[in-house]
């Protein structure tokens, strides 16, 4: 995945190389392990930021897989609060569908911001909100998203665990249960409209942290800088 917001091509600058190399040699076996799991998440948060002005193809995040997700409040808009569920690909199902719509006629900038803080993990060793903020547009592209009534709604596909995560898992089950953090991949569509009948839909695929620990609701931790197959 990566979100973007007006535009298909509006990425930040990419990882440094001594980064990508570190990332390579790691894995995503590192998602099992506390450290692991912050190395392969953390990312400089512009990278995910976009930086065009086309109304034709905006992304953010998106209405989640029905049943469980509680009503937004008040003070993040259309922004729907975390269902209350403990399955990993259900949840990131979810957070992925939350990622891909927004609503900017009646939800501002911040509200926004507040929507997605709400669905991170409350560990903070664990949690990268850079990775997940940075989805967002700054308040001076939302406004302009605003005046061409722009909003976005989205349909999942599928989720499924990596394949690296899956054969890393196989090799060392105990470690998952140092931090309870799990990656999946998340395939869908997004329907995006503007002002005057504009419209148009785009392909989306995202890979994300999430926590679940036992007997607790599932939270997301980070938004990964590459998708995962």
């Amino acid at each position: 995945m990566r979100n973007r917001f007006l535009s298909p091509s509006g990425y930040g600058v990419g990882w440094s190389a001594n980064r990508r190399l570190t990332l390579v040699a790691i894995g995503l076996a590192c998602l099992l392990a506390v450290a692991g799991a912050t190395a392969y998440f953390t990312g400089p948060g512009d990278q995910h930021r976009p930086s065009s002005s086309s109304p034709t193809a905006s992304s953010s995040p998106s209405t989640a897989p029905s049943g469980g997700t509680r009503k937004p409040a008040a003070r993040t808009g259309s922004v729907p609060q975390p269902p209350r569920i403990s399955d990993p690909v259900a949840f990131a199902e979810a957070a992925a569908a939350m990622l891909w719509s927004y609503d900017t006629r009646d939800t501002r900038h911040e509200q926004q911001l507040a929507g997605m803080e709400a669905w991170m993990t409350t560990e903070s060793e664990y949690g990268d909100w850079a990775s997940v903020s940075a989805q967002m547009p700054d308040p001076a592209l939302w406004s302009r998203m605003a005046d061409q009534k722009q909003h976005a709604t989205a349909t999942i596909t599928e989720g499924h665990y990596p394949a690296a995560f899956k054969q890393a898992l196989a090799d060392d089950p105990a470690a998952i249960t140092k931090a309870y953090i799990y990656a999946v991949t998340v395939t869908g569509k997004q329907q995006i409209t503007w002002a005057k009948g504009g419209q148009g839909t785009e392909d989306r695929s995202i890979t994300l942290a999430v926590q679940c620990r036992p007997s607790q609701d599932c939270s997301l931790v980070a938004i990964a800088p590459h998708v995962a197959p």
